[in-house]
Formats: structure tokens, C-alpha cells, sequence
């Protein structure tokens, strides 16, 4: 049997546009949750969830009328205590009974249980199954306590309730009306938030032709709203919609233009129009001098415009507006959102203007007064410790030049090399001078963007320009890294300053709360590491952090202490933790003592996660981090290494045996560590002479394949010890009682566990 559908909406004032479709997937999909939990809603019973700017609705097809009823078995309690010596019921008994909507008169009807040792009494009962109308109250006051609400407003009630003006209720915004329809019946028992259910809503608030509308049935709702209404009630059509007419306005505009691709701003436009009407506007061509960052930002942000690219990807001077209204002259319309996008515009042009009369190197010194954490100083005193950390990581990595690079001699990699040391520290330094800028003080989102453009003002090297503006990337998962090498280690610096100090002072992420960016900016090393293939050290790099910290806080401690006592600055008292000069305070930083350790577990923690959503086994990875690998540029080479060996027959038993060696070792080893050194004259067992023998022709070949960097041959030459191992636990005695015999095996498994466990940790394949 076929019952009808069901239509459940609540008409409310706006909605908050960045939350509409969370709420209109939340309201519909509880709804509909609870209608089954409850056994209204069939199993094939499908849900449509809609959500307008005044509208939560949803409509969940083969709605039964009533559940049906369900047998309940009750445990009341073990028949010793249920039951008297005579088979009467004892008072205990009956209280439950009482409890359960039973009497005395059911005692006979309870059901024996063995259950364990003793015997147990069971009630047996029908429930009768919830109407609609109980399930449907039920389930509207669920969905509605488990809205994602971002702030509730509370009201008061005009009518429908004991007080009205003084009884208040409490929702994301005041509530208007509510529908609740089973096919063309009206569910009138039905109410929340003050309002009684019925069959009436209200569509457009200028353009609908009929209000209010009369829902004649729950599968007319969607087509009466659009028909007279004239609302798309439904957020993925509307949003289609848009997307259909601003691919057809940037057509008629033509030269190739398309609207920029934004789904954040489609999904909060969506959220403000009822039925969209895109409208082709545009400004004057004088304002695509300023960088076109500013202007798309500007009209995004501020009015939810579509710019127009062109199809070299720069600025057209035209932009789509999606209308909420369609008057037949759309003129007006048009030229009020020129007049209102127009001081935008030019407040942003007056902006770059401005910054432009100075340079960012003038502005470095203002850094001292912007506070960037209480514990953690000024953006001054960190932008120092970026440039430290920067200057020792630019040292390492341009070392070479000069000396591996066959087209410069050793004059011209000199001149190279202190070129580039030069970009980087000048790049470190005016990295975050634009923080300090008109522009980026209006656009927060702007920071390294014009920091690039004003060095390119000033004059400053590509290198420079382009690593100011590139050190915040990756920005954002799947980002492009830095384009060159001064950008890559500006980026990494200021990452790595950022994670030492927020580790260092205890602010970590937790759960889904990473209000510092703190997994973003690990897994930005982590990238620029492995696909820049960085020849640089993890352990080393986080060292280069910490000593900037301690370089930092030895200063403050010697240096700027002396001369704060020494200048007796008047009015001044040194503070614990702090210390003054020229009038300005310096935060004394001390890091945790466990920064160190918890900063790299969060690291390798970062690198397993990104490791496995490439699509590496758990085992795989495991067996690769548990090596805590320095080079992670090379991770991906022993991970290919690690499967290689993984499909070769003699995988398992290697693994098994590589497990096994880890645990005598492991044993052994609380007596001291075991020395890999192995004497010949004592091994007695042929077993462990042919092992000693494997070792002795196997282990150098596969070094030098290691070494070389193919871990893939390292070991699957390694692998033909599978046969003298699996000899040696059948035939030979580790733990002999003869003290030399027995170190001088360990020291032989040593030295097994070591040549096997150089890409990977191969007991981590085992079963």
C-alpha cells in the first residue's frame, strides 16, 4: 500500500545566508531521521530538502498515517525476587508492573528466562504505534533543537501562546508560519515555536502573484511557490540557476570573459535570492590600475558581485550582479549597483595610492608596536626570528652553488650565492611590513599579495617581490607552493616560527579547533619538502627554529637587558618577563620543555595522514614513519620501496622473522645495548655460520644500493635471506646459556635487524 507525502515547512524572517543550506540540510534531514526511527517513514521513503532565504522545508515521500504497533519484551527482574515461595507476586514486582502500565492481573502472563544462573521474568506487551501527528510534533521539536544555529534570537510571541507580547521563544530568526501537510490533509494538531500548523505560506515578497499561497497538497508545494510564489524553493536548483544564467550573461558580453569561480560566494548569493536574476554592470576602466586582487576582493566581499575574467585571467572592467528582483527595465537596478560598487572602487584605488608614498622598508620599524601574541612579542620580534631561522636555512640549502654547479665557477657561485642570501633576508624582513599598509589593514586577506606589489613598487628584485607574496602559501589545501627558492624558504621559516611558538606556548590544535592554522602550516613544510625535494633535514630544521627562540631570548636576557638598566629609563621598572627599550616592552619567551618532542610527533602525525589519503596502506606507512625519516623528500621513494618488497613471496616470512629478531632484541637490550660486532671462531651451528655468510655477500650490495638511493633494490637483494634466517631460528639456540655464544648471536641478529631496517621498519608488515 502506497500512503501519501509528506510537506513540513517553516516559513521564518531572512535566514543567515552563510548557514542557509547547513540549516536546510539539518532541519529536513533530523525530520526525516526521526520520521523512521518512529516507523512513519518506509524504508524507500525518500527525502527532498529545500531552503529559500524564509524558508526550511522538507517534503519525504510514503508517509504512513500511523506506525505500526511493535511487540516489547520488558525485563523486570529475576523470579527469586519477583516471586514468593507461594508464586505470588511480591510487592517489588508489582511496582514495576505498576510502572510498565501493568497490574496484578498480568502476573500470570510473565514469561520464565534462563538467563545465566538464574531464571528471569519478562513482560511481554504491545505499543501502539505513534500517529503522525504524535511522530511528526516529536520529530519538528528534534530537528528543531538540533539546528546548527550560528546565534539564536530570542522573541516574543504576538499570539498563540498563554501571554502573548511576554512568552518568548528562541530560533535563529522569528517564525512566522508553519505548514504541515499529509497529501492534501493538514496536520492541525501539529505546532512549534508558538505557531498552529495549516496549509498557507507566502512567496516572494515583491513579485509573487498570489499571497499568500495555498499548499493544495504536500507534492504541489514546490511547483505552486515557483507558479505563484515565484520562489526557487529548492537551494540546489536556485544555485543551478545562477550558475546557468551568469555562464549565458558572460556570453553575451563575449571577448571570452567568464565569471570568476568562487563556490563560497555561490552558495551565499544563493542564499539571498529567491528567484535570481543576473544583470551585466560595470565600472570605469581607470580602476583596473590598481591590482586586481584589491578590486575582485572589494566586490566580492563587500557586495557580492561576480567579476568578469578575461581569458588571460586579468580583470574586465564588467561584473555580474544577481538580482533578487525582474523588472521589465532593469536599467535602474544596473545603475544602482554602479553607483554603490563606484567609492568601493575607489577607496581601494586611494588605498594603493597612498601606500605607495612609502616603502616597506620604512615601515619594518612600526612592526614593534603590532602586538602579535601576548606571549610571543611584537610582529617586530617575530619577524626577526624569521629571518634567522630563514638565513640559516638559505646557508644550508644555497651552500653547494659554486661547488656543484658545473656552468658557475667558484667567483660566479660566490656572487650566486650571496645574491640569493641577500633576497632571502631582505624578503624575511619585509615579509609582513605590509601588515602595516592601508590596504591590508581594510583587506586582512590581502597580506603578501600587496607586500609583492609595493616591492615591486619600490624596486626590489623579482625574488624578493615574488617570495613576500608567495610566503603565506600553501594558503589553503591543494595550493600552489611558492614559485622559487627565496619564496619556498621565507614560507618555511615563517611556518616553522609560527609552530615552535604556538607549540612552545601551548597553543595546540584540538579536535576540529586549529585557530592558528597550526596542521596547515605543518603540512606547507611538508609539501615544500617533499615536492620541492628539498635536500634538508626535518630534525635540523626544527633545530634552526629553536635556536632563533633562544638566539631571540639570550638577547633580550644580556644585550637589551644591559641597556634597559643602563639607560634608566625614567619611569620605567624591568618586570619579570619583559624588558624595555627605548620605551617599547619585549616579551621574554621560555618554551615548554616538551615543545620539541610533541612539535615532531605532530609533524611525522601530519606526513602518515597526508601519506595515506595518497593512497599508502596503513602498514605501509606505519612501516616508513616508524623510522622517524629526516629526509622527507625521500618518503615517497621508500614507501614505493616498502610495496615492491610487500609483493615479493619472500615478504612475509622476512617480516614475521624481522618481528620476531625486534623482540629478542628488545629484551635483550634492558641489559645494555647489544654490540652488532659478531666473532667468527664462535659460531658453532651451521645455521648461523650460513647466516653470518649472507650477511657477510648480501649486506655491502644492498648498503650500496641504499646509499645510492634505489630502495627498491636494497631490498629485494635483501630478500634471499629469507632461507638462512628461517634455518637459523629452526636450528639455532639464541639465548644459550654460554655467555659468548649468547651475545655473539644477539650481536649476528644486531646486525640482521639493522641491514633490514634501513628503508623501512619491516615488522610493521607483518600479519
Amino acid at each position: 500500500m502506497t500512503h501519501p507525502n509528506l510537506l513540513v515547512e517553516l516559513f521564518v524572517e531572512e535566514l543567515p545566508p552563510k548557514a542557509l543550506q547547513k540549516l536546510g540540510d539539518a532541519f529536513a534531514g533530523v525530520l526525516f531521521e526521526q520520521l523512521q526511527a518512529q516507523g512513519l517513514a518506509a524504508p524507500g521513503s525518500r527525502l527532498t530538502a529545500f531552503a529559500s532565504p524564509r524558508r526550511l522545508a522538507a517534503h519525504i515521500t510514503e508517509v504512513a498515517p500511523q506506525a505500526a504497533d511493535k511487540a516489547v519484551s520488558q525485563k523486570l527482574m529475576p523470579v527469586a525476587v519477583g516471586l514468593d515461595a507461594a508464586g505470588n507476586a511480591t510487592p517489588a514486582l508489582l511496582k514495576k508492573l505498576a510502572a510498565l502500565g501493568a497490574d496484578a492481573s498480568a502476573v500470570a502472563a510473565l514469561r520464565r528466562v534462563q538467563d545465566g544462573k538464574a531464571e528471569v521474568l519478562f513482560h511481554d506487551s504491545t505499543v501502539r504505534g505513534a500517529t503522525l501527528s504524535e511522530g511528526l510534533q516529536k520529530a519538528l521539536q528534534e530537528s528543531i533543537a538540533k539546528l546548527p544555529i550560528p546565534k539564536v534570537m530570542r522573541y516574543q510571541l504576538a499570539s498563540g501562546c498563554e501571554q502573548p507580547g511576554w512568552t518568548s521563544v528562541s530560533f535563529v530568526r522569528p517564525a512566522h508560519g508553519l505548514v504541515a501537510l499529509h497529501g492534501t490533509e493538514v496536520l492541525l494538531s501539529v505546532k512549534a515555536l508558538g505557531l498552529t500548523a495549516g496549509n498557507t505560506t507566502h512567496g516572494h515578497r515583491f513579485e509573487a502573484a498570489v499571497d499568500p499561497v495555498v499548499v493544495t497538497s504536500a507534492d504541489s508545494y514546490a511547483q505552486q511557490l515557483a507558479e505563484q510564489g515565484a520562489v526557487i524553493a529548492s537551494f540546489a536548483e536556485r544555485r543551478a540557476e545562477i550558475v546557468r544564467q551568469l555562464q549565458a550573461a558572460a556570453a553575451r558580453v563575449g571577448g571570452g570573459v567568464r565569471p570568476i569561480e568562487d563556490d563560497a560566494l555561490l552558495d551565499e548569493v544563493t542564499a539571498l535570492v529567491e528567484r535570481p536574476n543576473v544583470l551585466i554592470c560595470e565600472f570605469e576602466k581607470e580602476f583596473l590600475d590598481v591590482p586586481q586582487e584589491c578590486l575582485i576582493l572589494t566586490m566580492k566581499a563587500n557586495q557580492k558581485y561576480f567579476p568578469l575574467l578575461q581569458a588571460d585571467g586579468r580583470l574586465s572592467h564588467q561584473f555580474l550582479v544577481v538580482s533578487n528582483i525582474t523588472p521589465a527595465d532593469a536599467s535602474a537596478v544596473v545603475q544602482g549597483n554602479e553607483r554603490v560598487v563606484r567609492p568601493r572602487l575607489a577607496d581601494a584605488k586611494f588605498f594603493f595610492d597612498q601606500d605607495r608614498k612609502k616603502t616597506l622598508l620604512s615601515r619594518v620599524e612600526s612592526l614593534s608596536k603590532v602586538v602579535y601574541h601576548n606571549k610571543l612579542g611584537t610582529q617586530g620580534e617575530r619577524v626577526e626570528r624569521v629571518r634567522t631561522i630563514a638565513k640559516a636555512i638559505a646557508e644550508q640549502l644555497f651552500a653547494g652553488i659554486g661547488t656543484h654547479h658545473a656552468d658557475l665557477d667558484s667567483a660566479e657561485g660566490e656572487i650566486a650565492r650571496d645574491y640569493l642570501l641577500s633576497c632571502v633576508d631582505t624578503a624575511a624582513r619585509l615579509s609582513k611590513a605590509d601588515l602595516v599598509t592601508d590596504m591590508v589593514g581594510e583587506f586582512p586577506e590581502l597580506q603578501g599579495i600587496m607586500g609583492g606589489y609595493y616591492a615591486a613598487n619600490d624596486g626590489l628584485a623579482h625574488e624578493v617581490a615574488h617570495a613576500i607574496e608567495d610566503h603565506y602559501k600553501p594558503r589553503f589545501a591543494g595550493d600552489e607552493l611558492p614559485r622559487e627558492n627565496v619564496g619556498v624558504i621565507v614560507a618555511m621559516a615563517d611556518k616553522l616560527e609560527t609552530l615552535v611558538g604556538m607549540f612552545g606556548i601551548g597553543n595546540l590544535p584540538t579536535g576540529d579547533r586549529d585557530p592558528f592554522a597550526l596542521r596547515r602550516h605543518a603540512q606547507g613544510v611538508i609539501r615544500m619538502l617533499v615536492e620541492k625535494k628539498l635536500p634538508l633535514d626535518l630534525a635540523t630544521l626544527l633545530q634552526m627554529a629553536f635556536d632563533a627562540f633562544l638566539a631571540a631570548e639570550g638577547e633580550a636576557r644580556t644585550g637589551l637587558l644591559a641597556q634597559a638598566r643602563d639607560a634608566a629609563l625614567p619611569g620605567r621598572q624591568l618586570q619579570e618577563g619583559k624588558t624595555f627599550v627605548g620605551g617599547a616592552a619585549r616579551i621574554r619567551i621560555e618554551l615548554l620543555p616538551d615543545t620539541a618532542e610533541r612539535l615532531t610527533e605532530f609533524f611525522y602525525d601530519r606526513l602518515a595522514g597526508s601519506l595515506r589519503e595518497q593512497g599508502y596502506s596503513a602498514q605501509e606507512v606505519d612501516a616508513v614513519i616508524a623510522l622517524r625519516p629526516q629526509r622527507l623528500s625521500l618518503v615517497q621513494k621508500q614507501l614505493a620501496a616498502v610495496r615492491a618488497f610487500a609483493e615479493l613471496p619472500e615478504s612475509p616470512a622476512l617480516a614475521a622473522a624481522n618481528k620476531r629478531v625486534g623482540n629478542i632484541l628488545k629484551k635483550a637490550e634492558v641489559a645494555g645495548p647489544v654490540d652488532p660486532h659478531v666473532n667468527p671462531d664462535l659460531l658453532q651451528e651451521e645455521a648461523e655460520k650460513n647466516l653470518y655468510a649472507a650477511l657477510q655477500r648480501f649486506v655491502p650490495e644492498a648498503d650500496a644500493q641504499f646509499d645510492a638511493g634505489d630502495y627498491t633494490a636494497s631490498l629485494q637483494t635483501l630478500a634471499v635471506l629469507r632461507a638462512p634466517v628461517d634455518a637459523f631460528f629452526d636450528d639455532v639456540m639464541v639465548n644459550a646459556e654460554q655467555l659468548d655464544l649468547r651475545l655473539n648471536r644477539q650481536g649476528l641478529l644486531k646486525r640482521l635487524h639493522v641491514a633490514m631496517n634501513r628503508v623501512a621498519d619491516l615488522s610493521r608488515l607483518a600479519a
